[in-house]
């Protein structure tokens, strides 16, 4: 009835011709047909029940109803009101105002009415329905050509190509679940070889969620480019969104900055599901708060890393994946991802393993709900060669020869190494002897020239740490030349100070050697994850 109400919205007043025949001598001239001022009937006016259930023909001036839009008919001067249906449906009226013989209408004009109303309905109905498809086909068209721009704006945003990084596979996919979605991931190259990862995901869908979107990626990369960590970034972000954010809509992201050299990984997020990392012993969740992007100013976002090892993977994803349903309206749920990502292997092999379990739980046919979006960044395995294993790079950095800074390279080599799952009291023997030939490099070898910094390398192996500390001093005395450390001799006076840094470094690692590359004197270090008990060695720590 409420398409009714715009259907009724014209009346047209017969003022023009009686509906019965005329005299041959009374043939009256054509006239002119007055159009009546339109009437509205809302669509609770009881004169649209009244019409619906009528038979015929109603006479307007006699009809007492509590009705303003019959009021009104009879302020026009209309007589009679001719219901038009078709299919039992109430499309029209046919209204008509008095005769010009000003006589009452007889039967037969009724019947004649009938008659016209009858086979006027089906018409007006087809005219009708012509017209709501023409509408129809124009609005389908503004919407198909509205989401033709979002879909634009969305692929021209999404990565064309995804970074090639020596020693890791990064593969993603991204299925919107209509022809826009809200999802959206991206890869920012940044400074010291270092990549940025994004995923996120806006609440909405079509135009607004693709500006909105571009909005986010366009703020997050030009505040990548200039803050080094990730919940400073995620900071910014969010104070330029929130003063623009459109009504009931924010972003959930995560942000996360690797560094393929060393396989460390720092992240923050706003509001979004938890990545999960693939490990030698399963798949562990990587938590981190903080709120979604565009709701309130002034939030922080905690920042925490991890030490992504040789062989592991890590899934960062959006919520169209364990939100999925099956028939029986089960989702598949944060532990079933979990536990995919720990029984597969990761990369392109994990994200078609992924979507067909999802396959298989929502069934065969199942339209999908949500976008779907995978990012997956796979470490590759330490290789075999000759049936040994080949060492990995953890890092490579420099520390600028200037006293006191041997605490820089401690720190930043415990940080790689403590992962890896050496033991505590190993740790800090590795951690005094880095420091110790860190300090001898500066002092002796580099002569503390801030021109000449320290090189510091460490390797990982599946049974042991390597760290190698290079100065530039050249070669050192050969071995017959140095005074073997004594210690009642240096405590009595009679022994100089050179040799005992060395001395010092061999009793607290497994191993130590020196060379000589050129100019380049380096100390290699090495500590075994599984150290070999001696003789007498209780714990393996002393």
């Amino acid at each position: 009835m409420v398409v009714l109400s715009s259907t009724l919205r014209r009346f047209r007043r017969r003022t023009a011709a009686d509906a019965g025949q005329a005299a041959p001598e009374q043939r009256p001239q054509p006239a002119a047909v007055d159009e009546a001022t339109p009437v509205d009937i809302a669509p609770n006016d009881p004169l649209l029940a009244y019409l619906q259930s009528a038979s015929g023909a109603v006479d307007v001036e006699t009809l007492e109803l509590d009705s303003p839009a019959l009021a009104e008919l009879k302020a026009a001067g209309v007589k009679l009101a001719v219901p038009l249906v078709s299919q039992g449906e109430l499309i029209g009226v046919l209204n008509l105002g008095p005769r010009r013989s000003e006589q009452e209408y007889s039967s037969d004009d009724r019947r004649l009415l009938d008659n016209l109303a009858a086979q006027a309905a089906p018409a007006l109905r087809v005219g009708q329905l012509v017209r709501q498809q023409q509408a129809e086909a124009r609005t389908r068209q503004r919407f198909e050509q509205e989401l033709e721009v979002a879909r634009l704006i969305q692929q021209n945003f999404l990565p064309k190509q995804l970074p090639e990084l020596p020693g890791w596979q990064v593969a993603a996919c991204y299925q919107p679940a209509r022809e826009v979605g809200g999802d959206f991931y991206d890869v920012i190259p940044l400074a010291d070889e270092q990549v940025g990862f994004v995923i996120g995901d806006v609440t909405d869908k079509g135009v607004p969620a693709a500006l909105v979107m571009a909005a986010t990626r366009s703020v997050l990369r030009a505040s990548a480019q200039r803050l080094i960590e990730p919940g400073q970034v995620l900071e910014r972000v969010n104070e330029h969104l929130c003063p623009d954010m459109p009504a009931k809509m924010f972003v959930t992201c995560l942000y996360g900055v690797l560094d393929p050299a060393t396989g460390r990984f720092r992240f923050a997020n706003a509001g979004h599901d938890l990545p999960y990392v693939k490990t030698a012993e399963g798949s562990v969740e990587l938590r981190a708060r903080g709120m979604p992007l565009g709701l309130m100013t002034g939030m922080s976002y905690e920042e925490h890393e991890t030490l992504l090892a040789p062989g592991d993977s890590l899934l960062l994803h959006s919520d169209g994946i364990v939100e999925a349903h099956d028939p029986q309206g089960q989702m598949f749920g944060f532990p079933r991802l979990k536990e995919l990502v720990a029984r597969y292997p990761g990369g392109g092999e994990l994200i078609d393993l992924v979507l067909a379990d999802l396959h298989a739980h929502t069934g065969p046919g199942a339209e999908q709900e949500d976008d779907i979006t995978m990012v997956v960044l796979q470490r590759e395995p330490a290789q075999r060669s000759n049936g040994r294993v080949t060492p990995k790079m953890l890092a490579e950095f420099d520390v600028p020869s200037v006293e006191g800074n041997e605490r820089l390279a401690l720190e930043r080599v415990s940080g790689l190494v403590a992962p890896l799952g050496l033991p505590a009291a190993r740790l800090r023997r590795l951690e005094t002897a880095v420091a110790e030939a860190t300090m001898n490099a500066m002092e002796h070898g580099n002569s503390y020239r801030a021109d000449c910094p320290v090189t510091v390398r460490v390797y990982g192996e599946p049974s042991q740490v390597r760290v190698e500390v290079a100065d530039r001093g050249g070669a050192r005395p050969a071995p017959g030349e140095t005074e073997v450390p004594d210690l009642e001799a240096k405590l009595a006076g009679l022994q100089r100070p050179r040799g005992w840094g060395l001395f010092l470094i061999k009793n607290m690692v497994d191993e130590a050697r020196e060379t000589t590359v050129g100019e380049r004197h380096i100390v290699e270090l090495v500590m075994h994850l599984e150290p070999v008990r001696e003789e007498g060695d209780d714990d393996g720590d002393s």
